[in-house]
């Protein structure tokens, strides 16, 4: 039985073993724990724990003990106050008094927003003013109004997720903060609000009550202290859990008098944001008590289904794990965010050049003209040098609309708009659950069209994480064939009758009669040994509902297990804190539980001591093993051992004091749980069936085809999946280490050679204990304990040795995990198996760092949470930010909702993928592009007219345009048309998006939007000020209006230039548009009209005369366009600068068509064929004949109810009635090459 076999301390030192799970989950190399410490946690006379040793302690009913010195903590200087938060919370971020300064410093840590308050600051100073101060503040204002009306609306009126989803903060808090609960003070309950809690209060909640703090369960109406809880603000999860007090409590503290008598003293861990763990021991009269998060109420949950608890106020306030949880959260930065930032950069960089080169130019200009000119004179007696100074700043007033400032506020609005296209998107919801797709952020939706790696879990991700009991093995025959009552296997079976059987469950489906008539006839007693460890040895909580029994277990495939047992006859009837009831051969029998070794990640395993009815002590044992990998099936072994009664006794002893170790407690229960499950006998295994979801394969051959690389990181095993092994991993990788050591130029050259002398054609699987061992990862704390007591010699330091596999320093670490890296990227098939969930991320952290890709992280438990959100560090004692996957995708599935709450994109299918990137993800990728290149475009050619104005005007600050037409023109005049190709445009439609998925590959290779787009841009916008500029020049020199005066005044020239340039830049947009829609239209003539309007009315002669020194280009607009040469002008401009890009775009499309082009033009065809196929299609009643797949892993799932049973049972919630039968049937989707 390999599975359940752990590493020998007697075996190799060097080869890891494949069937093990490495043993730690998420401590780094200096909380590896020493030999000593170990040792130390598992000595008996260690049971009572001083509260130093403690990171918390607490004393109940006794407030005064909190407020001791060694419980202080410095604030500031010499001030201390106790570590102990009170109760009252404050969730909202501002008050009436501070939104304006908080706001508004928040704003101004934005560079952008600085710099544009620095040009306001500078448009006051007299000297250098060369624009009206409102230029520069009517459009900050606007910019920091949106941001600060958003961030109000986010603290004071928008609905908040941590309590309450329907109150405003302030409301809330108050509310929250006055709450009324029950405590105990002075030997009496009194109602008190829950601002006054503290730590150490006694309380009492009633039903339906939330519960005010972290409090630790003591006792409940509900027989053995059960206590449901509803935790769907804390997780997200609808369904009820339960809880469950010490079975001492319990019995001792149910009355008033009994909970004013109690003194115990609580040492726990110190308050962290892990809602999935809690540790702790409580000291009563001499005794010690393990403490763990089944015991514990947490705040946010709220009381059902139990008229009153009474429990002890742990962690209060900011302390609790909900609040804990409320810290500020990391946004993750897209690649375009970043391009972006250092794109904003290099126009500054510009800027500063420019207005440089344009100051020395005017210190020139006046020492060789001006200053000889004596009508230029001003009355100023400023050096040259002093005036190209302050020319210097007027310019960078006037030349600041090349560093964008509605940018940043105009992204926010595209990728806000595109995340409610994701969460409305009905072909992405999921109608058996209700679920719509979520996206949980607004940040990333553009990076979603870059990807490049998926790394994936395989359970309840790609498969249905929904088991039935397929097969079994006993005494080496196996069972679960078509098979008739005398063992002759049938060509075509009929399920079994189990009319016999008064607790069968209707749904089981079974072929082999022969094992129900083996079990009937009582032939064989291993058979019945077999089913009877399935009835006893798990953690699965029951309920008899009116006669119909309801299980209720902490994974599928124990609930499967117990189900089957229960249709052959072995049926779990209840359990208590200490026995199980079972239905065995038509008769009763209790048992008496002993202990329950549970379930975790790391042992894979679980047992359960029983003592038998005739007095007998047995283990029984079930574990992964690889007997059905062959037949795709999750595979268990079951086995057991007689134990007598001293040699249980000396176990039990070291249990307990394992059990109540505050510090390393897993890893001493570890320890003694190895010791009893040794010398085990083996009955036999188990085989279950997992379905792949639906989609799965074509959502894979269709990522594929986009040229993504979809990467497995599954706990499961390597031998249930049908995958050829390229090269051995390890020793490619040794030797490509030999070589670089024995060339003088190793570490100056990158080796090029391939691993693989085929790239492409191999398939790479490797486990969680060869990934430690080829990328110098920690081993387990055994093997380092070992190496320890095995270590005699003195550390003195040796030679390098070029056979050695261990790095000499850490730039051959590095070398080490780059070639894994790139042996892995060699390969068309990545399975990484039995890894941890800290490996999954460190393993997606490896390929972005030496890739430098784009990638995305999807799953559906807790143990992906690490692989799909930015996680911390602890590094000698400091932390840091550990870099998990660029996108984090969660699946809401049968595991809970831990995934989904991490997610930033979250759906109930895995085939949603597909259309999350194929779609959403290349669309926003397209739109964001489009809308970038666009924007610096058309501020290019509208600031850069200044710069040639400048040489005719002697450098000398004057703008070319009237203010307010400066003030409006990112403002009013240009924004909407491209802010709605930023929202809308797309070039082919979803299902063509879809049925060629090479269309994805622009957006991996970043071709859309980079430096050489961004100098397109630059070099386009230059071309278009220039004609803008020199056309009407060269139109108003030396010429004549119908009217015989010469419309060649400044005025009517800035009027002229300003009409080319909004025709222009909004019929460039046009050119850019690939989806036109009523609304595209009415934005781009709306956006021309409104500039007309506009500059009508502000060149009116009233409004002159109401503000007379801000007007003041009175009838300039009337003047000049009434002459048609003007109007020539303006076509001619016009013309001349989009011919240009109507050539090129047709010459590209003609001779150099992209993959996106050739679809583009053959649209209509493809759609018209697509219109015709589904016209042809028939939805046939039933789907007959469909091939079953099925998932190929082993016992895969979470921390069971062990610990939870050893002090109580437990009553499940009535289930939720099963969904209607669809009428329709699924489309099956179909892949296809373009």
């Amino acid at each position: 039985m390999s599975g359940l076999a752990r590493a020998s301390s007697q075996g190799s030192l060097d080869r890891p073993d494949d069937e093990v799970v490495p043993y730690s989950d998420d401590e780094t190399d200096d909380e590896l724990q020493s030999e000593d410490d170990l040792d130390r946690s598992i000595k008996l006379n260690n049971a009572c724990v001083c509260p130093s040793e403690a990171g918390w302690s607490v004393r109940a009913n006794d407030r005064e003990y909190c407020k001791r010195p060694e419980f202080q903590k410095k604030v500031f200087l010499c001030i201390k106050k106790s570590k102990y938060s009170g109760n009252g919370i404050k969730t909202y971020k501002y008050n009436f008094f501070t939104f304006l300064p908080l706001n508004l410093y928040e704003q101004f840590k934005r560079a952008a927003n600085l710099y544009f308050l620095c040009l306001l600051i500078l448009q006051i100073i007299p000297q250098i003013s060369t624009l009206p101060w409102y230029t520069t503040l009517v459009p900050l204002v606007l910019v920091l109004g949106i941001t600060a009306i958003k961030d109000l609306v986010d603290d004071l009126i928008a609905l908040v997720t941590v309590f309450s989803r329907s109150k405003a903060r302030h409301r809330m808090d108050k509310e929250i903060n006055n709450r009324k609960c029950d405590v105990l003070l002075n030997g009496r309950f009194v109602e008190t609000r829950w601002l006054n809690l503290q730590v150490g209060d006694v309380v009492r909640i009633k039903k339906n009550d939330f519960i005010p703090a972290d409090i630790l369960l003591l006792s409940s109406s509900n027989p053995n202290s059960l206590c449901y809880v509803e935790t769907a603000e804390l997780d997200g999860e609808t369904n009820l859990k339960f809880k469950m007090g010490q079975k001492v409590t319990d019995e001792r503290l149910q009355e008033e008098d009994q909970l004013a008598r109690f003194n115990g003293l609580i040492m726990c861990e110190e308050p962290n944001n892990r809602l999935d763990k809690f540790v702790g021991t409580m000291i009563w009269d001499a005794q010690s008590y393990s403490l763990d998060l089944d015991n514990m109420l947490l705040r946010g949950c709220k009381i059902r289904n139990t008229d009153f608890c009474h429990g002890l106020v742990i962690f209060a306030g900011n302390d609790t794990k909900i609040m804990r949880n409320g810290g500020k959260t990391r946004f993750k930065r897209t690649l375009i965010d970043k391009l972006m930032n250092y794109m904003v950069y290099t126009i500054f960089a510009l800027l500063v050049l420019l207005c440089a080169g344009l100051a020395i130019g005017h210190t020139y200009w006046y020492e060789s003209v001006g200053s000889k000119a004596w009508y230029l004179y001003d009355g100023l007696n400023y050096s040259s040098s002093y005036r190209g100074f302050l020319s210097f700043w007027g310019y960078i007033i006037i030349l600041n609309t090349m560093v964008p400032i509605s940018l940043y506020v105009s992204v926010e609005v595209i990728r806000l708009g595109q995340s409610k296209f994701i969460n409305w998107d009905l072909q992405m919801y999921y109608s058996e659950k209700d679920t719509p797709a979520k996206a949980r952020t607004t940040t990333l939706n553009e990076q979603l069209g870059q990807i490049q790696y998926i790394f994936s879990d395989k359970t309840g991700t790609l498969t249905q994480n929904i088991m039935a009991f397929k097969k079994c093995s006993i005494s080496g025959r196996t069972y679960g064939e078509s098979t008739s009552a005398d063992g002759v296997v049938l060509d075509r079976g009929k399920p079994v009758d189990f009319s016999w059987n008064k607790y069968a469950d209707n749904k089981f489906q079974f072929e082999d009669h022969y094992l129900i008539s083996c079990i009937r006839s009582k032939k064989d007693p291993q058979i019945l040994e077999f089913f009877k460890l399935l009835s006893l040895c798990h953690t699965v909580m029951v309920e008899n509902k009116e006669g119909e029994l309801v299980y209720q277990a902490a994974s599928p495939d124990e609930g499967a297990l117990v189900t089957a047992a229960r249709n052959f006859g072995f049926v779990l009837l209840a359990r208590t804190q200490d026995e199980i009831s079972i239905l065995e051969n038509e008769r009763e029998e209790s048992y008496k539980v002993l202990a329950t070794l549970d379930f975790n990640s790391d042992r894979k395993r679980m047992s359960t001591i029983l003592r038998f009815p005739d007095g007998r002590i047995r283990l029984y044992c079930k574990g992964a093993d690889t007997i059905f990998a062959n037949d795709t099936l999750r595979t268990l072994c079951l086995c057991y051992k007689d134990i007598s009664e001293e040699d249980f006794a000396v176990w039990e002893q070291k249990h307990q004091v394992a059990s109540c170790a505050v510090v390393n407690r897993e890893e001493a229960q570890d320890v003694v749980y190895e010791e009893i499950e040794q010398n085990l006998l083996l009955i036999g295994a188990t085989a279950i069936e997992d379905k792949l979801q639906d989609g799965v394969p074509e959502t894979i051959a269709k990522l594929a085809k986009a040229d993504i690389k979809i990467w497995v990181l599954t706990g499961d095993k390597k031998d249930d999946m049908k995958i050829h092994y390229g090269e051995d991993v390890n020793v490619q990788l040794r030797n490509r280490q030999t070589q670089r050591r024995s060339d003088p130029q190793g570490r100056n050259c990158k080796l090029k050679d391939p691993f693989f002398p085929q790239p492409g054609k191999n398939a790479l699987i490797i486990t969680g204990g060869w990934l430690n061992e080829i990328l110098y990862e920690k081993k387990k704390k055994r093997r380092r304990l070992r190496l320890k007591k095995l270590r005699r010699r003195p550390n003195t330091p040796s030679p390098p040795d070029n056979s050695s596999s261990q790095p000499v320093d850490e730039w051959e670490k590095e070398k080490r995990q780059e070639d894994f890296v790139d042996m892995a990227c060699e390969c068309s098939a990545v399975i990484c198996c039995r890894v941890t969930p800290k490996q999954k991320a460190n393993v997606v952290s490896l390929v972005k760092k030496y890739k430098k890709a784009v990638t995305l992280s999807i799953g559906d438990g807790a143990n992906d949470v690490n692989m799909i959100k930015t996680f911390v560090l602890l590094i000698n004692g400091s932390s840091s930010l550990g870099s998990a996957a660029d996108i984090g995708v969660g699946i809401s599935g049968q595991e809970g909702m831990q995934a989904v709450m991490s997610s930033d994109y979250a759906f109930a299918q895995f085939c949603y993928l597909q259309r999350l990137l194929l779609v959403h993800g290349r669309w926003s990728y397209i739109r964001m592009c489009k809308f970038l290149r666009y924007f610096f475009y058309k501020n290019f050619a509208f600031t850069l007219v200044h710069f040639w104005f400048s040489f005719f005007n002697g450098f000398s600050s004057q703008t070319a345009y009237e203010d307010w037409f400066i003030t409006l023109y990112n403002v009013c005049y240009s924004s909407l048309p491209v802010l709605l190709v930023g929202l809308l445009d797309q070039d082919v439609n979803d299902k063509l998006s879809l049925r060629f998925p090479k269309l994805y590959l622009p957006g991996q290779q970043g071709a859309l939007f980079n430096y050489r787009n961004f100098f397109i841009s630059l070099f386009h916008g230059i071309f278009t000020s220039l004609m803008i500029f020199f056309i009407p020049y060269g139109a108003f020199l030396q010429t004549m209006g119908q009217d015989g005066e010469a419309p060649s005044d400044y005025q009517s020239f800035a009027v002229v230039a300003a009409s080319s340039l909004i025709i222009t830049v909004n019929l460039q947009i046009s050119l850019n548009t690939s989806y036109w829609t009523f609304v595209n239209c009415f934005a781009v003539l709306g956006s021309i009209a409104l500039y007309f309007g506009i500059m009508f009315d502000i060149h009116s002669a009233g409004i002159h005369v109401i503000f007379p020194n801000t007007f003041t280009f009175t009838g300039a607009a009337s003047n000049a366009l009434r002459q048609p040469y003007l109007w020539l002008t303006i076509i001619l401009t016009v013309g001349v600068c989009l011919l240009p890009v109507i050539c090129i775009q047709f010459l590209y499309q003609t001779i150099w068509p992209s993959v996106g082009d050739k679809v583009q033009r053959n649209r209509k065809k493809y759609e018209l064929e697509d219109d015709e196929e589904e016209r042809k299609k028939k939805k046939p009643a039933f789907q007959r004949g469909s091939r079953s797949r099925r998932s190929a892993y082993a016992f895969s799932h979470s921390r069971g109810y062990g610990d939870l049973i050893a002090s109580g049972r437990s009553i499940r919630q009535r289930p939720r009635a099963r969904p209607e039968l669809r009428e329709s049937i699924r489309e099956i989707p179909q892949a296809e090459n373009i």
